[in-house]
């Protein structure tokens, strides 16, 4: 089971301030139904030109930073519409976590959802880091979520996140997951409901039979 709770490897520059959903994973990738090859959709259009051919010089088209799992964005990462695709493409094109002065609301929660792990740090910290790991591929980031410190070529820097975020990546938990972490309250919910108002209980199969039998 991958690490979550300590992430590192090389960080990548993405310089753009509002880079919103629809540039993280363009509308025509969007069509399966299921997550299937989202990653060929990452930052298509700054990765691509308008014939489909590669641009040599867009930071995650270079050969050294082939393996990138970090991102260094610029602030309201993930603003525009609520796809989640967005998170599943970055996650399936190798991204692990990526460290922002700020995020839209909704791509946060997507993210921390799906244990793509968000970090904010503040604007003087993220301007001279972009250009570290700019000057040298070499340079790596490590983020801590135990001790909620970011190391990086600059020195450390502390982050937050809520309680609730900080223990699904130490204990590598998705919303699902957390969720079924009490699935014993849940059950005990429930019984006493079905139990308060009957009528209730398996409403669906109950119809579906009904109208099946009709």
């Amino acid at each position: 089971m991958p690490d979550y709770a300590h992430i590192a490897g090389k960080a990548a520059a993405i310089r753009f301030e509002n880079l919103d959903t629809d540039q993280i994973i363009p509308k025509q990738f969007l069509r399966g139904i299921d997550k299937a090859g989202l990653d060929q959709g990452i930052l298509y259009d700054h990765r691509f030109d308008g014939s489909g051919n590669l641009r040599t010089d867009f930071v995650l088209n270079r050969s050294e930073y082939e393996g990138t799992s970090i991102l260094i964005g610029g602030a309201n990462f993930g603003c525009g519409s609520s796809r989640e695709h967005a998170v599943w493409g970055l996650q399936q094109f190798g991204v692990r976590a990526v460290i922002a002065p700020s995020y839209k609301e909704i791509f946060y929660s997507n993210a921390m959802n799906n244990r793509l792990l968000l970090v904010m740090l503040p604007r003087d910290v993220i301007k001279p880091l972009m250009n570290a790991v700019d000057a040298d591929s070499n340079n790596t980031v490590s983020i801590d979520v135990e001790t909620m410190h970011v190391k990086t070529p600059l020195g450390e820097h502390p982050f937050e996140l809520s309680e609730r975020h900080r223990r699904m990546f130490l204990e590598g938990l998705d919303i699902i997951g957390l969720s079924l972490k009490h699935r014993a309250e849940i059950k005990e919910f429930a019984e006493k409901y079905w139990c308060a108002f009957p009528w209730t209980k398996d409403v669906a199969r109950r119809t579906r039979d009904r109208l099946g039998a009709t």
